[in-house]
């Protein structure tokens, strides 16, 4: 896809919908959208794939944010990837369940380096190991912290 830059239209949501969904086919979910955004749903084993076909295929230049969300029973990444060109202020949130038991998910931060820095801090906050990672490494919490304080598990003192 060209590098053009072009005003929004909306219409959008349904191109990279049915672009992921002929590249990905049920391998990745399309979960809703509102103006602007697109919501989807990938497995850890194609979540690599997704990143890189939105990167190289459809010029998403801009990875915003890779969080963790507790969910009592299982963990889940969220993606917040961007497009400031032909897609310019699209939004594409990608989700990913992963187990408690296996806490293992394909660091992006090759794809797009700013990702390093939001992968090491879920790490650090949540226990989900980034694995290709090169630096995955604490950056608010002392060295010394042998538990993850954002895991709704994580009793804070006093609630003992």
């Amino acid at each position: 896809m060209g590098m053009e830059i072009r005003e929004y239209s909306d219409s959008w949501e349904r191109e990279v919908s049915d672009a992921l969904s002929g590249r990905f086919g049920a391998a990745v979910e399309i979960a809703g959208s509102e103006v602007r955004r697109l919501f989807t749903k990938a497995s850890r084993d194609n979540i690599h794939d997704v990143c890189r076909f939105l990167h190289d295929e459809l010029n998403f230049e801009h990875c915003a944010i890779v969080m963790g969300v507790d969910m009592v029973d299982y963990m889940q990444v969220v993606y917040v990837i961007e497009n400031y060109t032909n897609f310019r202020g699209l939004l594409v949130e990608i989700t990913v369940d992963i187990q408690n038991d296996d806490l293992h998910i394909p660091t992006v931060s090759d794809i797009w380096g700013g990702a390093n820095w939001h992968e090491r801090e879920t790490w650090e906050l949540f226990g989900i190991v980034f694995d290709g990672h090169t630096n995955l490494k604490r950056l608010l919490t002392p060295d010394t912290y042998e538990f993850f304080p954002f895991r709704k598990s994580y009793k804070l003192r006093g609630q003992e």
